[in-house]
């Protein structure tokens, strides 16, 4: 698999005034590197999107490519990228290698562009969008690994993470491949579908779609059309990841049928890819040595604490290595602290 590795980009976070004792200047820094990987599993994918991903490389100041690091693999929510986090030259990421740095866990953070044309993968194989899974576990992880030296002898060489869609896709991946990742975060990760998503796929401007925009949005090439309304563009989205119509590549099952009444099969689909459906179904979802940190914020407008919070109920059920914290405010508030929280607990700091 053909890897370029371009720009190296020092980072500057912020400087500490101590005016105790007189003023002075505590720096602190983290480098963003950039990696370019040619994708072999998103090539000729059904919505064209591209295969040559960059993937953004936080690692701590002082560390060289031959440092034995732990390596954090962070995948974005819905609409996010590697890329948001390349034009913030590092973002709220490096302010998290930082604070891991700080307290005596040094790691390496790789940020992964996940985005398809209709705003998110899930981090699912699907044939409706590209296979994002491998994407992430066998071309990702080995082009990091082959640039990095991986820290093979450590409790915990290699850790999936991700908030929300991402969350999702971290659970998903650290469930197929448990000798691939020894542990996982997930930040308000999507699951238990009938509290977070079905009130989104019960909206009226979803309900709305009719057969013609859905045969425009599946159209292949610049031919293809998605409606304006975002919700319904991102519920085209799910069921794209969700429940791809088998040897029809860009094609899906959608929720409704033509009269517009809520088709039970299509979103059994959904609920069968649910992380709370899979960790009932299966009690070897998890591997006993893997370590499972799950978050949800008080007020998560889209309820993604309750799901998360039955998933740890589950396993504790189990004796499975796994705790659950409700963190303050809404869905999207205190990325930095959640996540330095969930990786200090996986590293027991």
């Amino acid at each position: 698999m053909p890897v370029n590795f371009s720009r190296r980009l020092p980072v500057l976070f912020f400087c500490l005034v101590v005016l105790a004792g007189g003023a002075s200047c505590d720096l602190f820094a983290a480098r963003l590197e950039v990696l370019e990987v040619h994708s072999t599993k998103l090539k000729g994918n059904p919505l064209g999107d591209p295969a040559t991903r960059r993937v953004a490389m936080i690692v701590p100041n002082g560390s060289v490519r031959d440092t034995l690091l732990p390596l954090v693999i962070y995948l974005p929510g819905w609409g996010g990228s590697s890329e948001d986090i390349i034009a913030r030259r590092g973002g709220w990421p490096a302010y998290a290698v930082d604070q891991l740095a700080r307290a005596g866990v040094a790691v390496r953070i790789a940020v992964v562009d996940g985005r398809s044309h209709y705003g998110g993968s899930q981090y699912l194989n699907s044939g409706a969008t590209g296979d994002y899974a491998d994407y992430v576990a066998q071309e990702i992880v080995p082009a990091v690994e082959a640039r990095y030296a991986p820290a093979k002898e450590a409790a915990f060489p290699r850790i999936i993470a991700g908030h929300s869609s991402g969350g999702y896709g971290a659970l998903m991946l650290a469930m197929s491949r448990h000798a691939q990742f020894a542990a996982v975060v997930a930040l308000s990760p999507d699951s238990d579908f009938e509290v977070t998503h079905r009130p989104i796929v019960s909206q009226p401007s979803v309900r709305a779609v009719t057969q013609a925009e859905l045969e425009s949005a599946m159209t292949s090439g610049q031919k293809a059309r998605q409606p304006a309304d975002g919700v319904a563009r991102m519920v085209m989205g799910l069921c794209a990841n969700y429940a791809p119509i088998a040897g029809k590549p860009g094609r899906f099952e959608w929720l409704y049928d033509e009269n517009r009444k809520f088709r039970a099969e299509a979103w059994q689909r959904w609920l069968d890819l649910d992380p709370l459906t899979v960790v009932k179904k299966r009690p070897d979802a998890f591997a006993p040595a893997q370590r499972i940190y799950l978050d949800g914020a008080e007020h998560d407008e889209f309820g993604a604490n309750i799901g998360a919070r039955k998933i740890a109920e589950v396993l504790r059920g189990r004796k499975s290595q796994v705790t659950f914290y409700e963190a303050p405010g809404h869905h999207n508030d205190g990325l930095i602290e959640r996540l330095v929280r969930g990786l200090g607990w996986v590293f027991g700091k």
